[in-house]
């Protein structure tokens, strides 16, 4: 509530009173670093679809994958970027709503959408659709230099993968596609840690694990 002081008031005997104190301004709530937030949940959800895409582990997963690009990756990265606009971060802001969105999307496509493409143009589509997001991810990555080292990382292994898959996805390349998912659980790992970093840190009220700024 903004501080507005009262006007003047009538007395019993019809006189003005004097006018009233002004209200105190209330302080606004203090709310907790988002950014851990964000970066756990697009770790953990980089890292399920990238064991897939790796072949690490059998591609029969994928449904499990998709109900944490859901819940996690996108409702809780949208979340993420919602507060870091409250707090006038405009780059964590569209970093994590953008990537929320990118989950939340995939999670749409596989469940409603592929199905409706031709089998002979699945790759390109999803080829095209992944080469689009390492374009936003390469535009990320310059403003990241002004963050700091890990951030850094995270954009620049992120837009590799991007790359990587949709390469592979649209030339039909396996082998790209393997390389795509192994930079994808390199960009989780340090994620990963950026995200324990910001929890740490704060915590401790000191620097635990470092994030180099730039």
């Amino acid at each position: 509530m903004s501080a507005i002081a009262s006007g003047p008031r009538l007395g019993t005997n019809g006189n003005t009173t004097a006018e009233a104190e002004p209200t105190p301004a209330r302080a606004a709530p203090a709310i907790g670093n988002p950014g851990a937030l964000g970066l756990a949940a697009f770790a953990i959800t980089t890292f399920l679809l990238c064991m897939t895409s790796a072949n690490l582990v059998n591609p029969a997963v994928t449904p499990m994958v998709l109900g944490v690009a859901l819940m996690v990756g996108g409702v809780g990265q949208v979340l993420a970027g919602m507060w870091e606009f409250r707090v006038g971060n405009t780059f964590g802001g569209t970093a994590f709503v953008m990537y929320g969105g990118f989950w939340l999307s995939f999670w749409a496509l596989n469940q409603f959408y592929v199905k409706e493409i031709p089998a002979a143009q699945a790759g390109n589509a999803v080829g095209l659709y992944l080469i689009a997001w390492a374009m936003f991810t390469g535009l990320m990555f310059i403003a990241s230099f002004k963050t700091n080292r890990a951030i850094n990382m995270v954009f620049g292994l992120l837009m590799i993968t991007f790359l990587l898959l949709g390469i592979g996805n649209a030339g039909a390349h396996p082998t790209v596609i393997h390389w795509g998912g192994y930079f994808g659980l390199m960009t989780a790992a340090v994620a990963g840690y950026t995200a324990c970093a910001v929890v740490t840190n704060e915590t401790f009220g000191r620097t635990i694990l470092p994030v180099r700024p730039l």
